[in-house]
């Protein structure tokens, strides 16, 4: 009889101990909702946006929108689970990690030749799917880039890179590195 009292005692304390954590899980999940990132809208006019040294054809700007604009620009269009910690959090560092590689809304800002840098890097990734990323696009389905999208956006980076080519010294397109120090 002792044993059978023991046994359903321990029972009942894991239950109470489930309960408990639950519980505290529960209470740190809504806890957490009220730790929101800043959102990446802004209300300023974009007068670095690669737009005002470039010219970008409307099925360009349609293709950007969809595909990349989210990550690389500086307003983006959050969907309804953005407003769910953690997932806005991990959506943030997406966002904040996109900007900081490329930004079309401040590409005017770069130097020139960063800029022909990243038209090539724009052209190779989408070339080789690796842009949009995949997952992005599990959830954005509309962002998946068509075979004749890719090439409208490669294209463009390509033409734009012989432009640049044509109207800068070849020195001038080189990314300098400053000399490492000897140790």
């Amino acid at each position: 009889m002792a044993i059978v009292h023991l046994k359903n005692s321990a029972t009942l304390n894991n239950s109470n101990m489930k309960k408990k954590i639950l519980f505290a899980l529960v209470i740190l999940f809504i806890g957490i909702q009220f730790i929101r990132p800043a959102k990446n809208q802004s209300a300023d006019a974009m007068v670095n946006d690669i737009s005002t040294v470039y010219n970008k054809p409307n099925e360009v700007s349609a293709i950007m929108d969809k595909a990349c604009n989210d990550c690389h620009s500086n307003n983006t269009v959050y969907p309804w689970y953005a407003q769910v910690q953690p997932v806005a959090w991990w959506l943030n560092d997406h966002i904040v990690e996109g900007k900081d590689e490329l930004n079309f809304n401040e590409f005017a800002t770069y130097s020139i030749a960063r800029q022909y840098k990243k038209l090539e890097e724009i052209a190779e990734e989408v070339k080789e799917d690796e842009m949009p990323l995949y997952s992005y696009t599990i959830i954005h389905t509309n962002a998946k880039l068509s075979t004749a999208e890719k090439l409208t956006l490669t294209n463009w980076c390509n033409n734009l890179r012989d432009s640049i080519k044509a109207n800068y010294p070849a020195d001038s397109l080189i990314i300098k590195r400053p000399p490492q120090r000897e140790k």
